[in-house]
C-alpha cells in the first residue's frame, strides 16, 4: 500500500525536466555564465562580479540593502560577493552617516578594470546576439524582464 502510494505521488515526476521553467531557467543561465565567464576570464572577473561592477558604477555611491533589492539578491549573498571585490581593491565599503548602514562605490583600480572588461563583455554580447538572432534576442529580453513580476 506504501509502496503504491509513494509509486502514485512520483509518477508525474517525469514531466519535471520537460516542463518545470525553473530547471530550464538554472540550465540557461549556467550557459550564459560560462560564455560570459570565459569571456571576462582575461580581467580575471567572472559575469557576477561583471554585473556588480556595472550596478554599482551606475549606482555610483549606494548602499547595500538597495544594491541587493535592485539586483534581487540576498544581502548576505551580496555582502560575501562585495567582499572579494574589496578585497582586490575594486570596491570599497564605507560606513554612511547612519553607521548602520554601509556604502559601496567604485574604487579607481574598479573603474579600471571595468573599462578593460567592457570590450569583453561586448564581444560575448554580440556572439550571443548573433546565435540568437535580433528578434529571439528581443524576445527573450522581454520574457525575462517578465519573470521579475513573478515574486
Amino acid at each position: 500500500m506504501r509502496d503504491r502510494l509513494l509509486k502514485a505521488k512520483l509518477a508525474k515526476v517525469g514531466e519535471v525536466p520537460a516542463t518545470c521553467m525553473g530547471m530550464h531557467v538554472r540550465r540557461a543561465s549556467r550557459i550564459m555564465t560560462q560564455v560570459y565567464d570565459s569571456a571576462l576570464r582575461p580581467v580575471g572577473l567572472v559575469l557576477n562580479q561583471f554585473t556588480l561592477l556595472v550596478a554599482i558604477h551606475l549606482a555610483e555611491f549606494t548602499p547595500i540593502t538597495r544594491l541587493a533589492q535592485e539586483l534581487f539578491t540576498d544581502q548576505t549573498t551580496l555582502t560575501r560577493n562585495l567582499k572579494l571585490l574589496e578585497k582586490r581593491g575594486l570596491v570599497a565599503i564605507a560606513p554612511g552617516e547612519d553607521r548602520r548602514v554601509k556604502l559601496v562605490s567604485l574604487t579607481a583600480e574598479g573603474q579600471a578594470i571595468l573599462a578593460q572588461a567592457l570590450p569583453l563583455w561586448e564581444q560575448a554580447q554580440a556572439e550571443v546576439m548573433q546565435h540568437f538572432g535580433q528578434q529571439k534576442w528581443q524576445a527573450l529580453l522581454s520574457l525575462l524582464s517578465d519573470v521579475t513580476t513573478v515574486n
